[in-house]
């Protein structure tokens, strides 16, 4: 299933692969993401405070299988975008839920690092393939949409706002069922997942014959044609520290609840905090930004998030504060969001820029394997500095501010990566 184009390539690309099948409502895609988010939220969170509190396993092991998971899936993107864009959304994404069910019963039944390893990057692999064929038919319902305006929020923003959504309701649920144990909140997740299988089964289009054959006539080298545009490869690169420092609110954050002397229960709070945050000022932040320019956005979201780690980085050093022992974890999520709101959307309505009305699967892909390498690379790096940050002093700082002097770095450097267009509207 190809997403509608947008180029000077537009009639060329239409007369080689014929018209496009037909493409699902935007509700429709909505609602999985908040769906998916869900039964995402509901878990991921909670696994390092399960290997860390039930299993006694390092820090160093929780890095590992975090990143593995990460990676897995963000690592994978690539391969899942391709496999969108030549055989469809439907099977692609009905295959991501059956794969993630699959994880989520590994986990299920891991009593040691190798079966939670393994479980993760089972569950990593099934969000590859579903993620960036959401995108790409979010993308092609972005370019079919009646124009109002200029600086109006793309759906991508409606997509981060009920994507929140299910990022509140999934660690409360999280935080319920952990009280009767972690293989619990499993099996529920479990269960949405395949509820999802089937309802993208019966309600996402059909290919039928003429889209079958519409998606293999896709030639490979549109395909991987990200991979030869070496701009957007400096790009991805650059705003893959971005998810690297988003990945730290389940990697990092529980380390610095621990020397906040909190709980679960304080997790599931924060969380909560953050995706009101996100459902309350996304859509007027992202109207802002399209003032604002996609340039300056990507600029000011990374430093927003440099700022977040900033402040831990210098609260951390400091004994917990005895009224508001969770105002570090604040500071960081604070940072983390408002970074998000105004980088992210503009990153991905970018890409349709990039693709050039080329199938947009794998720039999506490309994309979050980018980041999915730098969140594996930078959790094995940092997991022997969060090993001193769950204890007040000076060390305590270092994790955060490794991960603030790379968001500053990237603030600085990805500006130079806009698709030609852009640069060119911002010469002019």
């Amino acid at each position: 299933m190809k997403p509608a184009t947008s180029s000077a390539e537009t009639p060329l690309l239409t007369e080689e692969l014929g018209a496009p099948p037909a493409r699902p409502n935007p509700k429709l895609l909505l609602s999985s993401q908040l769906i998916f988010n869900i039964g995402f939220y509901s878990v991921v969170p909670f696994i390092a405070l399960t290997m860390a509190n039930d299993f006694a396993m390092s820090a160093v092991a929780i890095g590992v299988v975090l990143g593995a998971r990460t990676f897995a899936q963000q690592g994978m993107f690539l391969a899942g975008g391709a496999i969108s864009d030549r055989w469809g959304a439907r099977y692609t994404m009905v295959a991501g839920c059956v794969v993630r069910v699959c994880g989520y019963l590994l986990l299920a039944a891991a009593d040691n690092f190798n079966l939670f390893l393994a479980g993760a990057i089972v569950t990593g692999i099934g969000g590859a393939l579903f993620s960036p064929a959401l995108e790409s038919l979010v993308a092609a319902a972005e370019e079919r949409r009646a124009p109002s305006g200029k600086h109006r929020p793309t759906l991508f923003a409606s997509l981060v706002i009920v994507g929140e959504f299910g990022a509140v309701a999934g660690p409360l649920l999280g935080s319920l069922l952990l009280g009767f144990g972690f293989e619990v909140s499993l099996y529920v997740a479990s269960g949405i997942f395949a509820i999802m299988a089937l309802i993208f089964w019966r309600f996402l289009p059909r290919d039928g014959k003429r889209g079958h054959d519409h998606l293999k006539s896709v030639p490979k080298h549109q395909l991987l044609a990200c991979l030869r545009d070496k701009r957007f490869v400096a790009f991805a690169c650059f705003f893959s520290v971005s998810l690297l420092a988003h990945n730290q609110l389940y990697f990092g954050l529980p380390v610095e609840l621990r020397r906040s002397g909190l709980d679960a229960g304080a997790l599931g709070f924060v969380f909560a905090y953050a995706s009101l945050l996100t459902v309350t000022l996304q859509w007027p932040i992202a109207k802002l930004m399209r003032r604002f320019g996609e340039r300056n956005a990507l600029t000011l979201g990374l430093s927003l998030k440099a700022t977040g780690f900033a402040a831990v980085a210098v609260l951390a050093t400091q004994p917990p504060i005895a009224t508001v022992p969770v105002l570090p974890a604040l500071a960081l999520v604070t940072g983390l969001c408002l970074g998000n709101m105004c980088a992210t959307p503009t990153a991905m309505r970018l890409v349709m820029d990039f693709a050039g009305g080329r199938p947009t699967g794998a720039y999506y892909g490309l994309l979050a394997s980018c980041g999915g390498a730098m969140v594996l690379i930078g959790n094995t790096a940092m997991a022997p500095l969060y090993e001193f940050a769950d204890q007040s002093s000076t060390a305590a700082g270092s994790p955060w501010l490794f991960t603030g002097v790379l968001a500053v770095v990237s603030a600085v450097a990805i500006r130079r990566f806009l698709p030609v267009a852009n640069q060119a509207k911002v010469i002019s």
